[in-house]
């Protein structure tokens, strides 16, 4: 009698891996089936995050150590997304801010944020999408957020590198949808994820019914990308939000935003 043959698991590479949201990326699609390629800078975080992964789902995990604001950073993975076994969700989440101002940062600091907030999204969507396009099928989701929604923050690069993720992921997912791949934005609102703390940002005046899970935003954004969004906006107050900033008017922004200056200073991004 020949076993009925069963069809290999769906693998996923995630970025930012080791913490936050792209951690709870990892541990809800590990529990729901997919092999994973997880890529983070901290190996030894990464390497405990896998160990626990592959004992309790018993799927393959692969992990890749790299700084994706570098260009060897990005070329090994890169190399990865074209390679076989083939990687059938991509998920850009990797990412930064800054606690400082851009007139008081470095130069050599807003030039990290950008590679990798702008850069290596660029490149790992562009490596994914030749092989996806080729089979037909593929999912690529870019973790951006609500601070991209046109919000002017005062000395902040942050929102502006969102605001370019969100856009672009719209752009190019209304382009592959007809060769069927799917590209998606999401684009949660504060959430708990040591981000902020990891950065030196300030977020103690930040009101607490504000902060979403990270789990939370990832099942959201999931269900959202089964009904065929391309921007997912997790959680029903941040899409009154976003709605709110998309129609507001410009001065009104920006009166708000001359408001929070100081506490964006010091750390809002």
């Amino acid at each position: 009698m020949t076993d009925v043959p069963h069809p290999s698991p769906r693998r996923a590479l995630v970025t930012g891996a080791s913490l936050g949201i792209g951690e709870a990326f990892a541990r809800r699609l590990a529990a729901d089936g997919w092999d994973l390629v997880l890529v983070a800078r901290d190996a030894g975080r990464l390497d405990a995050v896998a160990a626990e992964l592959t004992g309790r789902y018993g799927h393959q995990v692969e992990v890749i150590a790299a700084d994706l604001s570098t260009d060897d950073g990005c070329a090994t993975v890169e190399r990865r997304l074209v390679a076989e076994p083939p990687i059938e969700l991509l998920v850009n989440n990797a990412g930064i801010s800054l606690s400082t101002s851009f007139v008081r940062s470095a130069v050599t600091d807003e030039a990290r944020l950008l590679r990798l907030n702008v850069l290596a999204v660029l490149r790992l969507t562009h490596a994914a999408l030749g092989p996806m396009i080729e089979r037909g099928s593929g999912i690529v989701i870019n973790v951006s957020s609500v601070a991209g929604f046109g919000v002017p923050m005062p000395g902040s690069t942050y929102s502006a590198s969102k605001a370019w993720v969100t856009n672009f992921s719209e752009s190019i997912g209304l382009s592959v949808a007809p060769l069927g791949v799917r590209v998606m934005a999401l684009c949660p609102g504060y959430t708990r994820t040591g981000y902020h703390e990891r950065a030196g940002i300030d977020m103690t005046r930040t009101p607490r019914w504000l902060w979403l899970r990270a789990a939370d935003v990832v099942d959201e954004g999931l269900r959202d990308l089964a009904k065929g969004k391309l921007v997912s906006v997790p959680s029903w107050k941040y899409k009154l939000a976003a709605a709110g900033l998309r129609h507001a008017p410009r001065r009104l922004l920006w009166s708000v935003s001359r408001d929070t200056r100081g506490r964006v200073t010091r750390g809002g991004g």
